[in-house]
This record gives structure tokens, sequence and C-alpha cells, in this order.
């Protein structure tokens, strides 16, 4: 009941509810205006629809990128409305034109998440435009109606965005903060003997995932608009930033460290030493959800856990270790368990940090300057949109291609059937606009939209009618598909089947308004939406792109970025040697910003590595190639990350660097390179012997994993040759 009633909160007062609410305004408002105060209800529909293009691509982000986006989808639906409306009086040149915008609109997906918005958006309004023939006199009329509803939106949530400024930075850093509560306490598991080690780390491995994206949302947000210093007069901006740095704080102590749980478990399995590091932790997480909800609700968090008996517990369960001789038996799990207590105490430090920096009424400053230097600006994501992306995907060994084809097909498909069976003529548009919205890149994406929009348009379609048929009351119908479009364009990034539940009902109130004689609306489209259904699931056979032909790539990224981690890591230290004298040189900034800019994205490719991996165990069986090595290798290279991490902050944090080690490590660079003919060198002997005790642990797993890495790979390369040879380099 209770992580019912959390999420319950999650969700009223996150980013996704105000976004709902803020699409739901402004598309409603132009037909609320024409139609209620003019009595142009045509025309308010076709200003609504133009708005409702523009919303679907108004997306949570930095504002300036919003505003690009949503003016250029504007003027792109313009245009879709003029072309599809010349054509609507011309079955065949309507059917070129939908045809090649079909294929035109989903190459904009080579542009990521936000491209394939756009190109849904202009689809969307493509199908709405073309099921009605309009003359020559009406076209223009038309056009111009839906170019001022989308410019109406645009104007509209730039406005209220600009307004909300501060609180829809509050909410990105809640959402970024509840990612981390979540990994947290999935990281808390890893020290259960109750969960499976490898099943445990695939979790983390999500988890991480999701909360590296969530962070870079919240990156994007926070430090856009830094300046300058920040005034004392600003307390929700010090806040803001000060509770941002402390959550990257928290990403370096935890994630980027290193944990060999399975030794922890062998050594320590009968010890209540893991459970004070389990309760901890989830104590921890317990305590960054209850400062994520205060931000989000703009109020202070309270103190209601402490980790303190639990840190005492851990020490002197350290002390018994050092008392009983097991420190001199068992060195590499002694110094690991203070490795650990050290963390897990600078951590809760932080988590109590943060609950007081959200009390206002406690006047704090700035942890760290709150200039956006150019350094900083590395880290914000940046859009792209060249031609150049697109004209070099016209091949059929594009992935992106071959989902513009797939779409294409299905699409013509659509458009058969309604003019071979009459009786679906009227309304056979939305067969297209369903398999448009069914029709994803990936085969496992396109598949669970499938069932996911069946089964909620089904049962949208069973809540219409019951509304319908319960009550002839249209204030309460209105106010009934007010709160669906709402609610659905909310959920619409949560729960995509109860989105659909909301927005099929949504929109059959609106029809039921616009025509209540239509009696058989509601079964129509139950229709329609199965045989788009059954077209999309059968055009996703064509032309497939199965994740496993990514895996190789993917892998490889992933593998390389570690090498970059490691090469970046290696000159961070040869700068901080070079200037010992002057610790306060501009270059040393530089290195560490690189480095630290290096490991974002080595997050980056392993959340892309592992969500490949899960799409891929989605797909067919027949499909599925090399899982077990795939998933140990997803494994070890999450696990290389830490352990490159863990070897430089101990270089980092020594008066001297060891040269032993770093010209140990700069002979592993090359063998991570494509150049496979470099064999990975052995230990020193000072490492293997144990001269050097704060490198002998993490360089020797370092080795056992790049062993494993080579490994793994040498048997997906000695099976098949894609693009993957062992240690990720092309063949």
């Amino acid at each position: 009941m209770n992580e019912t009633a959390s999420q319950l909160q999650r969700f009223i007062y996150s980013h996704h509810l105000y976004s709902g609410v803020r699409r739901a305004a402004g598309t409603l408002l132009p037909v609320t205006i024409l139609g209620g105060i003019f009595g142009w209800y045509a025309a308010g529909l076709v200003a609504t629809f133009g708005a409702l293009c523009v919303a679907f691509i108004d997306q949570p982000g930095p504002h300036e990128h919003r505003v690009r986006e949503m003016l250029g989808g504007t003027v792109l639906s313009t245009l879709t409305v003029a072309i599809t409306s010349l054509a609507s009086n011309h079955p065949l040149l309507l059917w070129l034109v939908v045809i090649s915008q079909c294929f035109a609109y989903s190459m904009l997906s080579v542009y990521g998440k936000r491209g394939g918005q756009i190109g849904f958006a202009c689809l969307l309004l493509m199908t709405v435009t073309m099921h009605e023939a309009l003359t020559a006199d009406q076209v223009w009329l038309h056009t111009l109606t839906s170019f001022g509803g989308g410019l109406f939106y645009t104007l509209f949530s730039y406005s209220l965005s600009r307004a909300m400024k501060l609180r829809e930075k509050e909410q990105a850093l809640s959402v970024a903060l509840f990612a981390t509560s979540d990994y947290v306490a999935q990281r808390a598991n890893m020290y259960s003997l109750d969960h499976d080690l490898d099943e445990s780390y695939r979790t983390l491995i999500t988890c991480q995932s999701n909360m590296t994206d969530k962070q870079q949302g919240a990156r994007d947000m926070v430090l856009r608009g830094l300046s300058g210093q920040i005034n004392t007069d600003q307390p929700k901006r010090i806040m803001l930033w000060n509770l941002f740095v402390d959550t990257i704080d928290i990403l370096d102590t935890l994630v980027a460290t290193r944990t060999d749980y399975s030794l922890l478990r062998a050594k320590l399995g009968n010890s209540d030493i893991l459970i004070f590091m389990r309760d901890a932790l989830f104590k921890m997480s317990v305590d960054l959800d209850r400062i994520a909800l205060a931000v989000s609700r703009e109020r202070a968090a309270s103190p209601r856990n402490s980790v303190k008996a639990e840190l005492r517990a851990l020490e002197f369960e350290i002390d018994q270790m050092a008392r009983s001789g097991y420190a001199q038996r068992e060195p590499d799990v002694y110094n690991l368990c203070i490795e650990i207590l050290r963390r897990l105490r600078h951590s809760a430090n932080i988590v109590q940090r943060m609950i007081v920096t959200t009390d206002l009424s406690k006047k704090t400053e700035s942890i760290q300057p709150t200039v956006l230097d150019q350094s900083l600006s590395q880290f914000l994501s940046r859009e792209q949109y060249r031609p150049g992306m697109i004209t070099s995907n016209l091949r059929l060994d594009s992935p992106i291609c071959r989902y513009a084809l797939r779409v294409t097909l299905a699409a013509a498909l659509a458009m058969t059937v309604w003019t071979l069976i009459p009786t679906l003529a009227p309304h056979g548009y939305w067969i297209l606009l369903t398999v448009l919205i069914i029709m994803k890149p990936g085969f496992a994406l396109t598949r669970q939209r499938n069932g996911w929009r069946l089964f909620g348009t089904l049962i949208g379609c069973v809540v219409a009618l019951g509304m319908l048929y319960s009550t002839d009351n249209n204030t309460w119908l209105f106010v009934a598909m007010v709160v669906s479009t709402i609610i659905g364009g909310s959920l619409l990034q949560l729960n995509y089947m109860s989105a659909s539940v909301f927005n099929t009902n949504a929109v059959l109130l609106a029809f039921h308004f616009v025509d209540p004689s239509a009696t058989t609306i509601i079964t129509d489209r139950a229709i329609d939406t199965l045989i788009g259904s059954v077209i999309s699931f059968a055009c996703s056979y064509f032309l497939p792109w199965w994740e496993a032909q990514f895996m190789p790539s993917l892998a490889r990224a992933a593998i390389n970025a570690n090498r970059e981690y490691l090469k970046a890591g290696l000159h961070y230290v040869d700068v901080l040697q070079a200037n010992k004298k002057d610790p306060h040189n501009p270059e040393i900034h530089r290195a560490e910003v690189a480095w630290r800019l290096t490991r974002k994205n080595v997050y980056v490719a392993l959340g892309n590595f592992a969500e490949a991996f899960y799409r891929m165990m989605l797909e067919p069986r027949s499909r599925q190639w090399h899982v077990i090595e795939f998933n140990n290798l997803m494994i070890q290279t999450h696990m290389l990350a830490s352990q490159i991490n863990a070897v430089m902050h101990a270089l980092t944090t020594s008066a001297q660097a060891n040269p032993i080690v770093t010209h140990h490590l700069s002979q592993i660079v090359p063998h991570l390179q494509a150049d496979r003919s470099v064999p990975l060198p052995a230990l020193p002997t000072a490492i293997v012997d144990g001269s050097l005790p704060n490198f002998a642990y993490p360089m020797t797993q370092m080795q056992k994993t790049i062993v494993n890495i080579d490994d793994e790979i040498a048997i997906i390369h000695s099976n098949i040759s894609p693009t993957l040879s062992p240690s990720g380099s092309p063949s």
C-alpha cells in the first residue's frame, strides 16, 4: 500500500502530469475559443489538430530545444496539411502523397527520439487531414487555420514554460533523484543472498541506464541559464544547484566504484556485515525518495532515517576482523569492507546535507561556483539536424531505411484495405492512424506497442460505451473528455496501454460532440484498430532489423568507451603529477573534465548496450544470438568501467603515482584498440606478489575482467564474423 501511495505521489507531482495538463490545455483552447465563443467549431477542430501535432513534439527538456523543435514541427506540419489537402480530391495523387510522406517522415528517426516524434506528429496531421476531400478554396483556409493552431500552441507552451522555468527545473531534478533512489535500492539488493547475483546485476545495469538518462535530463535543465554566479537572494536556484552537485557526488561515490559482490558473498555470506551494508543503502534510498518528493512538492524534506546504527555496526565488525587476524588471512575482503564503509559514510553525509538543502528557510551558499564555463557546457545534450544524416541512411543496410520502408508498406496495405471494403472507407483513416502509432524501428518495440495499443483501444471503447449509455449529461461527458486527455497525455511515457485507454476514451467522446447521431462510432474504431494491428504485425516481418544485428557494434562501443575512459584517466594522472607544485593550473581542470566526460560516455554506451540486449530478449528465440555471451559481456564491460575508476581513484589520491601501475595500464590501452595483435600484458610482479597493496586487488580484478571479455568475444567471433573481434575490434 505504501509503495502504491509513493508511486501515486510521484505521478501527481511529476513533470509527466504537468506536461499532460499543459498539452491538454494548449490543444483544447483553440476549439474552445473558436467554437465556444465564435461558433466556428469546424475551424476550431482544424486548429486543435494543428496544436495537437505540435503537442506531441512538446516533451520535457531545455526550453531552447523545445521551441526550435515546436517551430520546426509547425512549419513541417503546415506543409503536410497543404500537400495532403491539395491531393485530397484526387485518389491516385492522394495515394502517392500519403505513401511518400510516410517514407519521408519515418526517415526523420535518424535524428533520434526527437526526430521520430516530429515525424509521427506530421503523419498524424496528414492522417486526420486526408479523411475529408477539400475544394481548392478550402485548402488554404484549412492550412492557415492549422498553422495558426500550431503557432498558438508553440507560443502558449513557451510562455507557460518561461513563467514556470524554475518549477520545470525542480521537476527534472526530482525525476533524477527518484531514479537515483531506485538505483541505490537496487544496489542494496546486491548485498542480499536472497537475490540471484546475475539477475541482480542485470537489474542494476537497467537502473543505472535509467538513472543516467534522467540525470542527463536534469543536467540539461539545471545547468542551462547559469551564466553567472547565483545571488544569495535566489534560494531556489541555490537549492537546485546544490542538490544537483550532491546528486553527481553520489553518482561518483556509488556508481563509479567497483565492488566484488561475489567475493563478499563467498567470504562473508554467513556474517551480519552484508545485512548492515544492505540496510544502510536501503535507508539512504528511502531518504533520497523523500528528498525527491520534497523537491517536486516544493517543501522541506524531513529526516526520518538514520544510518548511524548500521555504520557503527560495520565499524565494529571491521574492528573484529582486524583483532581476529581475518585482515591478514583475507586482506582483499578486509580492504574492500573498509572501502565500502568509507563510501557509505560519505554517501550518508551527502544525503543528510541534501535534506538540509531542501529547507529554504535555512540560508545556504553554493557548494561550487555556478558559472557555466565552456568545460561544463560539454556535458549538455546537443541536437543535430543535418540533412546528410538522412541521405547517408538511404540504403537497405540502414535500419532506419528499412523501418521507413516497413511503414510505407503498412500504410499502402491500410489504404488498400479500406479501398477494397467500401464500408470501411468513411473511417478507414483510423486504420492508417493505428498503423502509424504502432510501427516502431525495432521488432520488439513494434510487437509491444501492438499489444498495448490493441488492448488499450478495446478497453477505451468499452469505457466510452459505458459513459455514453450511462448518462446524456454533456457537461459530465466534457469533463470526462478533458480529464481523459490530461491523463492520456501524462501516461504516454509511463504506461502506454493505460495511455491508450484514456486517449481512446477522449477521442471517442470528442467524436460524440462532433456528431452525436453517429451510433456505430465505437464499433468502427474497435474494428479499425484490430485491422491496423494485424497489418502492423504482418509488416513487422518485412525487412526486419533484429537487435542481434546491433549487438556486436554496441558491445564494441562499450569496450571502446572504456578504452577512452582509461586513456583520459591516465592523461589526468600525468597532468596531476606534472603540476604538483601548481595545483591551480587550469590544465588540471581541463584534464579532469575530459576524464569525467569520458565516464559519462561510458555510462551512455553501457546503457545503449543493455537496452538493446533486453529488446533482443523480447524478439523470437530464433533471432536471439549468443544470449549468454552478450549477457556476460554486458556485465563484464560494466565491471571494467568500475575497476578503471577504482584504479584511477587510487592513482589520483596517491602522493606519487606508481610508474609500474601507469606503465601497465598504458600497455592495456592498445589491447583494447582495433589492433588485436597487441597481446594483453601480464601483470607486473610487484602487483602479483602484493608489493603494491593499494593496487593489487583492483588491478588483478581488471586483468580478469579483460580476459573474460576477450574470451566471450572470441566465442562470438568463432561462430560468425559480423563486425566484432576480440577486444571489440572490427574484423
